[in-house]
């Protein structure tokens, strides 16, 4: 028998968990016992726009039942392929399950893909596994950060990428919202390197304003309502709390000074995400998606230049990230729905990163 977390697609905050006998396995199929996953609010987003984007089909559910994806690692419980072995450890992309079965394709001393079916037509970067034994960038020591942190440092490594190869439109200002989020810290940190002379500023809810300033990734932290008194300097917006509220705020505080707005997850859910609230003053936001970015950056760079990159940005990042969250780990899937349901309602602490062994 084998337990699985369910979500009610259109009722985020329902779930259940789910016993099934688990099936036997197909030739050249692989069974994952799941040791650990994170809980963040990546994994909201993923819900919130789950049948926008697919996220829901990675691992399909029953009915408007559906499976919330999550990063972390893995064992290998039961193998008919003959190149990966019982014992091995994985990292990637995992439901809130305690097993799921793969096809291995791509395999590779560094990793193989999952090539079943109803997975090939999605973003090839959620399919792939790395193999622990032969991956330049698992550090036994660093397992909890970087399910906490890895996913979205990615993406935050890929909007500053994109921002600096755009000149970054013309501005001199990088807003992030939700800048207590992982992956707005991330975004703030890369810039901070790779683009010295942009000026962060952070946007948070009050109560996390002291938060964010002593992560010291921005330079200026503003409290949500604070908003209008934004500096008049040429600026872009990249929106991480998908509340049409604050985003109408902002546009209307910059007006022509914002040159580039851009949405990437939603952090506030029921506030409005993808709605325009009314007609936007500046550029209208566009969507980032991260997947369709890692592909032509490792088409233009190659995948050693890439790994390489985020590899020297990750190192500065974790060092200073890592001693800002305290990791909790918590055994259970029970505990894993009691996570998903804080961080849905946005009462998780943004000093603490959850990590589940179900």
């Amino acid at each position: 028998m084998s337990r699985t977390a369910q979500i009610v697609r259109g009722d985020l905050a329902t779930s259940r968990i789910v016993d099934a006998a688990l099936p036997p396995l197909g030739d050249g199929e692989v069974r994952l016992k799941i040791e650990s996953f994170s809980v963040t609010a990546n994994n909201v987003t993923y819900a919130v726009v789950g049948d926008d984007f697919g996220y829901w089909n990675f691992f399909p559910g029953e009915g408007e039942w559906g499976v919330v994806p999550m990063w972390g690692h893995a064992v290998v419980e039961a193998s008919r392929h003959p190149d990966i072995a019982l014992g091995e450890r994985v990292y990637g992309y995992l439901p809130m399950a305690e097993h799921l079965d793969v096809l291995p394709g791509q395999v590779s001393p560094g990793g193989f893909i999952d090539a079943a079916a109803h997975r090939l037509p999605m973003s090839p970067i959620y399919n792939q596994y790395s193999r622990l034994a032969a991956d330049p960038e698992h550090d036994p020591a660093r397992e909890a950060e970087r399910m906490i942190f890895g996913p979205l440092f990615k993406t935050g490594f890929l909007i500053e990428s994109m921002m600096r190869g755009q000149g970054w439109f013309g501005a001199e200002t990088l807003i992030c919202t939700s800048a207590s989020s992982k992956t707005a810290m991330a975004t703030a940190s890369v810039a901070r390197d790779c683009s010295p002379q942009i000026k962060r500023i952070g946007l948070t809810s009050a109560g996390n304003v002291d938060f964010v300033r002593r992560g010291g990734f921005y330079d200026e932290v503003l409290a949500y309502h604070d908003a209008g008194s934004l500096p008049q300097a040429p600026s872009v917006l990249v929106d991480f709390a998908g509340n049409a509220g604050l985003i109408h705020a902002v546009h209307a505080a910059l007006g022509d000074n914002l040159k580039y707005s851009c949405t990437v997850g939603a952090t506030h859910v029921g506030a409005g995400f993808g709605q325009d609230n009314g007609s936007l003053p500046g550029p209208q936001p566009v969507l980032f998606f991260a997947p369709d970015h890692a592909v032509a950056a490792i088409k233009e760079l190659g995948p050693k230049a890439f790994g390489e990159a985020i590899a020297a940005s990750w190192g500065k990042f974790i060092g200073e990230a890592g001693g800002a969250v305290t990791v909790d780990e918590r055994s259970g899937l029970e505990s894993a729905r009691g996570a998903f349901a804080d961080t849905l309602a946005g009462t998780a602490d943004p000093a603490v990163g959850i990590v589940i062994r179900p």
